[in-house]
């Protein structure tokens, strides 16, 4: 790890900034495309599709784990007690996400899923005032009030209470805030997670196969190999975002994280999905917000770059 992490600061600042736009593009361009892959398996039932995502994950996260010689912060990881207690809380909520996820899709809920992903930086700000006694600037302020204004129009001019939004928003906050909570890489740290969730997803594959309800089967190579695919496409997402993370200061990588969204929210209109004035309204208030909210990190990181050079 340590020639690895040398030959990165090796890099021009030119290169190191290239490479780390490209490797965000191309992580949140992946996020963004997800749901074309659980519409692909919509049939699956959502728990099975979840259970390969899990099993599949791991000999794929295994195999990135080898390549960036990242074994000895997986065993350090597993030795710390607490660490290792963070990352099962961290599994289950990222399960719940996935879950969730997965069935928004299949209900044919892609907008209320990409809403969730929206108003996700926003909870981060507002869990950093709660939990950790930050203070919200001006900007950050408005654009929190506009995303309420956003949700609260949703659901009582629509008529349609954002329940999966606010779930995925607020399970994806509560996971990044106990991941903050331990020092372990993205990739390790997706690794133990999946690894701690392995031995449930297992069970029930298995369950189901024997009692002859599973979708995935052994005749049907092609929906067992796009099953399979779920690894990684779990797994790639992320080894780019953990490139990037290190190339990138975290303003432009906060505001290239809005790719994935409204990527979701472009295939949401694709394939039909209701888009009612209420939804019009809730959308351009949450994008003001965004706009508003990166505006004013884009500025804040300048103004220290500046102060501390």
């Amino acid at each position: 790890m340590s020639g690895r992490s040398s030959n990165n600061d090796l890099e021009s600042p030119e290169k190191r900034a290239r490479d780390g736009i490209v490797s965000a593009f191309i992580a949140y361009f992946l996020w963004g495309l997800f749901p074309l892959y659980f519409i692909v398996v919509k049939d699956v039932p959502a728990f099975e599709v979840l259970a390969h995502r899990i099993i599949w994950a791991v000999p794929f996260g295994a195999l990135i784990i080898h390549l960036r010689r990242q074994w000895a912060e997986v065993i350090g990881a597993l030795k710390h007690r607490r660490t290792f207690m963070f990352l099962i809380v961290s599994a289950i909520l990222i399960t719940g996400n996935w879950l969730v996820y997965i069935w928004a899709v299949q209900l044919e809920q892609i907008n209320q899923a990409s809403l969730g992903y929206y108003i996700n930086p926003l909870l981060f700000a507002l869990a950093g005032v709660v939990i950790f006694g930050e203070k919200l600037r001006k900007a950050q302020t408005a654009a929190i009030i506009l995303a309420a204004i956003g949700v609260s129009v949703l659901t009582f001019s629509g008529g349609e209470f954002p329940a999966i939004a606010l779930f995925l928003g607020v399970t994806f906050a509560t996971y990044g805030v106990i991941r903050k909570q331990v020092v372990v890489g993205g990739m390790p740290g997706l690794f133990i997670e999946t690894l701690v969730l392995l031995p449930f997803a297992l069970c029930y594959l298995l369950w189901i196969m024997l009692a002859g309800e599973a979708a995935f089967s052994f005749t049907d190579p092609s929906l067992a190999g796009i099953l399979l695919l779920a690894g990684p496409l779990t797994v790639t997402p992320l080894l780019f975002f953990a490139l990037a993370a290190r190339r990138l200061n975290l303003s432009t990588l906060g505001m290239m994280q809005f790719i994935a969204p409204t990527l979701q929210f472009v295939i949401a209109v694709i394939y039909g999905e209701q888009l009612t004035r209420a939804h019009i309204i809730c959308f351009s208030l949450i994008w003001l917000a965004v706009i508003l909210f990166s505006i004013d990190a884009w500025r804040t990181n300048r103004t220290l770059a500046r102060t501390n050079p």
